[in-house]
């Protein structure tokens, strides 16, 4: 898998300290990570440019990794970049249920795509990015769940803590 690219896909809305850990450690076992950023039919907190720029800001340090943002199906772009390896984190039951039919109907568009699923550290074991939303909102400090990038835009963002 060494010589492999892998899409690690998700919204990050914001880019938690659990999506920094999991792209760590994907880039340890491909060649080429792209953490695809997507675009959201949903409100989000920062618009798909930001976000994009806020994880390349924070991944800028692991050589492998590339930030894109994308508005098309996943398989599409894994078709585009020559891709077929997907990452995701998965924390709870739930999470491995909902990923589940995801790849199902993924490998129906896209037979050749695999997906590698990561638990997270135990650390954060926890996390996600919508408590980590609702938290900022009610004026709550999330300086322990981001990286500091992402802690000072949401600072600017709620001017709460």
């Amino acid at each position: 898998m060494k010589d492999a690219i892998a899409v690690f896909p998700g919204s990050f809305d914001p880019f938690t300290l659990g999506h920094e850990n999991l792209v760590s450690r994907a880039a340890s076992m491909f060649e080429q990570i792209i953490v695809a950023v997507a675009a959201s039919r949903q409100e989000t907190l920062f618009p798909l440019e930001e976000r994009v720029e806020i994880a390349a800001e924070v991944l800028r340090p692991i050589s492998n990794v590339e930030v894109i943002g994308f508005d098309c199906l996943l398989v599409d772009l894994l078709r585009e970049r020559k891709a077929h390896i997907v990452i995701r984190g998965v924390r709870t039951l739930a999470d491995f249920e909902y990923e589940a039919r995801m790849v199902a109907m993924n490998h129906k568009l896209y037979p050749a795509m695999e997906t590698v699923f990561l638990l997270p550290a135990e650390e954060h074991s926890y996390l996600s990015a919508s408590i980590v939303r609702e938290i900022a909102r009610h004026g709550g400090d999330v300086s322990q769940f981001v990286p500091e990038a992402v802690f000072s835009r949401l600072q600017r963002k709620f001017c709460k803590f």
